[in-house]
């Protein structure tokens, strides 16, 4: 038997050999924690879609993944997450597949049935071609572009969001996300055209969906023959005159990305008027209800997807913005959401899904996709990780 002095000597030897492990351990972020296990994730899920023109979207209540095909809207999230993992990773395994699922979307460049080609082609192709520079890449951009501005209708100033439905010319605010392709094609190649629709259609979503406290609306109808305004709502939201945060998040976004590509002040003052409705509508761990204003706030469902929209576009409209304040607080706001997701509950770590994130809302009034895990939360997830890493770098 050693004495209780030996022991405890034995003991702090043993503390003492074990504290650089320790601190090792401790130095880890829980960004590069939460970046590890979604590379776990997103390999695995590679490697159980063997068929390739089913590509995943939303969980299922097991937790694995519900798939849709190539003309789907959400198609181009899945390569585009492999691209933004082979860009944080380098691991050569991430970017053959986002080669080969990349591939699977080509046929889309001609698809005139949807306004979604942005959300399509560019997180796919155009991720790729940022990544890897190509010109069959840049040929599948610059046609979806054109086969984008089929949409466009110079009487209302945009081009048009849903094919269906009882509208005339809906546009949704979801819509300002597809600009950054024709703002792109016109600067590489395309028609110079396309960038001045893209412009338009920005400033008329400037004028007609956003309130005066910053607030959204989801979907504006126009008449077709005198570009009018018909009626505003918010389909996927609460109700007409709530604040849909997922809606939200894309206005962010898309007026920071038109912002950059334009330069036009207005969209500046415009995504800053949205981010600033958003951070002060945040509960108090820096994730939205899936509607700001839901009565059911507390008792309601969180949107994972709506955070890691935002946090990724703070990112960037934080390096943007004139205003120092302004820059402090977006990026304090894209910070403290980026790392709400990185840990459980939001992590899907520990959970039976197959993602990244849980705790998403795609459709709540259709009572669809409710509380699930979606592949475009994962997509601007690991953005916002890219984002944030460039930003540490850039101290």
């Amino acid at each position: 038997m050693i004495s209780s002095k030996t022991f405890f000597f034995l003991a702090a030897v043993a503390a003492c050999l074990m504290a650089p492990h320790m601190r090792a351990q401790s130095t880890v972020s829980p960004v590069e924690k939460a970046l590890a296990f979604s590379q776990k994730q997103l390999k695995a899920t590679v490697l159980s879609m063997p068929d390739m023109l089913k590509l995943p979207r939303s969980t299922k209540s097991n937790g694995s993944w519900d798939t849709v095909p190539p003309e789907d809207w959400t198609s181009g999230f899945f390569p585009g997450c492999l691209w933004k993992m082979y860009e944080v990773s380098k691991d050569t395994f991430f970017l053959g597949a986002a080669q080969r699922w990349t591939e699977v979307l080509e046929a889309q460049q001609y698809n005139l049935t949807t306004h979604d080609l942005g959300f399509m082609l560019n997180d796919s192709y155009g991720e790729g071609n940022r990544l890897v520079p190509n010109e069959h890449y840049k040929r599948v951009l610059l046609q979806t572009a054109q086969t984008l501005a089929s949409r466009f209708n110079p009487r209302v100033g945009c081009t048009l969001s849903w094919s269906f439905g009882r509208w005339q010319f809906p546009v949704i605010i979801d819509n300002m996300m597809n600009l950054e392709l024709l703002f792109w094609a016109a600067k590489n190649g395309g028609d110079p055209k396309l960038a001045e629709m893209a412009v338009s259609h920005g400033l008329r979503t400037m004028t007609t969906h956003v309130r005066a406290d910053g607030s959204t609306y989801h979907l504006v109808d126009f008449d077709t023959l005198t570009g009018n305004v018909l009626k505003k709502q918010t389909v996927q939201g609460f109700a007409d005159e709530s604040a849909w945060a997922r809606g939200q998040a894309w206005a962010v976004y898309g007026f920071t990305a038109a912002y950059r590509e334009s330069r036009d002040v207005r969209f500046l003052a415009t995504a800053e008027r949205t981010a600033d409705f958003f951070i002060k509508h945040l509960p108090a761990d820096h994730v939205p209800y899936w509607d700001f204003r839901s009565t059911a706030i507390p008792n309601d469902h969180r949107d994972v997807s709506a955070a890691a929209i935002a946090s990724s576009a703070l990112f960037e409209l934080c390096t943007l913005t004139t205003d120092t304040k302004r820059a402090s607080a977006y990026l304090a706001a894209a910070k403290n959401m980026l790392f709400a997701l990185c840990v459980p509950p939001y992590l899907a770590e520990g959970t039976a899904s197959k993602a990244m994130l849980n705790h998403a809302v795609g459709h709540k009034p259709g009572g669809t996709e409710i509380d699930v895990s979606i592949i475009y939360a994962d997509y601007y997830f690991l953005e916002a990780i890219n984002r944030f890493k460039a930003s540490q770098t850039a101290r």
